[in-house]
């Protein structure tokens, strides 16, 4: 197993291996207040409901339950709710340290806090936020660039990405520059209808990604929301790893197989104490 560590650090260092981040990298995350951060569907849901569980049919996947409560409550609520879940205060995760220390060039981050781009407001780069619902336009993403001297972000254009030293990519959304999420299901079916046109992602980005191996960290692929997002981002994709020490379910082992994704059978704490 060190062996395989050892190897993936390595990808990760020659750019060879993107990391990709998921929900469950904040199981062992806590507020200052000793709140749990959401890291995965259920929790989710429970956070987003005052911690009160919600119908059999909401509670099967958190982007059901966001959609629940915009119905009753608006689209702004719903961002707001998630703004204000993301911006307690709360440390980065181990994991996010351990994997920023092997100078990724590129980075997907499906989460929708602003960790790594705290940790990465000393250096520049380039920040693509996904987003949806957006009338009139095809692409759904918009594209920043970082000032350190600022400490703030500014939009660019695509060209900005040929020569970034650093790209992180958060899909979902994200609560800077400016609250934006992916999170209900008419989120969801809107981003992943223009994904599936090539309207996801930039095209330095689509030329960037393919032969990349991917090493997924927090990751679940037992909903078909995760499997199709998944899919999307990491097109032509020549393999990975999944870190887990969970059964796998047959829509999971059917989509690591498809995918030629080898799983390390190992808690995510266990992986981040022998990866550090």
């Amino acid at each position: 197993m060190t062996d395989m560590i050892e190897t993936i650090k390595k990808e990760l260092r020659n750019q060879t291996t993107v990391p990709y981040f998921g929900l469950g990298i904040f199981e062992d995350t806590k507020t200052k207040e000793g709140e749990q951060m959401p890291f995965d569907s259920d929790s989710m849901i429970l956070t987003m409901n005052n911690g009160r569980p919600m119908s059999e049919r909401l509670m099967f996947e958190y982007s059901r339950a966001a959609m629940h409560l915009e119905e009753r409550r608006g689209m702004e609520y719903i961002k707001q709710l998630i703004d204000h879940i993301y911006t307690k205060d709360y440390e980065p995760t181990p994991l996010h340290k351990a994997i920023l220390n092997m100078m990724p060039r590129y980075i997907i981050d499906t989460n929708r806090d602003p960790k790594l781009q705290e940790l990465l407001a000393f250096e520049p780069h380039c920040l693509i936020i996904g987003r949806s619902r957006i009338s009139m336009e095809k692409d759904r993403f918009e594209l920043y660039e970082y000032d350190v001297e600022d400490k703030k972000y500014f939009q660019v254009e695509e060209q900005a990405l040929d020569n970034a030293k650093k790209i992180l990519f958060k899909p979902m959304g994200s609560t800077l520059p400016e609250p934006t999420f992916v999170i209900s299901d008419a989120d969801y079916v809107d981003w992943l209808t223009e994904a599936m046109g090539g309207f996801a992602m930039p095209p330095v980005i689509k030329s960037y990604r393919k032969a990349k191996k991917y090493l997924f960290l927090g990751t679940s692929f037992d909903r078909d929301t995760d499997r199709m997002v998944a899919n999307e981002l990491t097109m032509y994709l020549e393999g990975g790893y999944v870190i887990t020490d969970k059964e796998l379910t047959k829509k999971e082992k059917k989509f690591t197989e498809k995918h030629d994704l080898e799983v390390i059978e190992m808690s995510l704490k266990d992986f981040t104490q022998a990866f550090v």
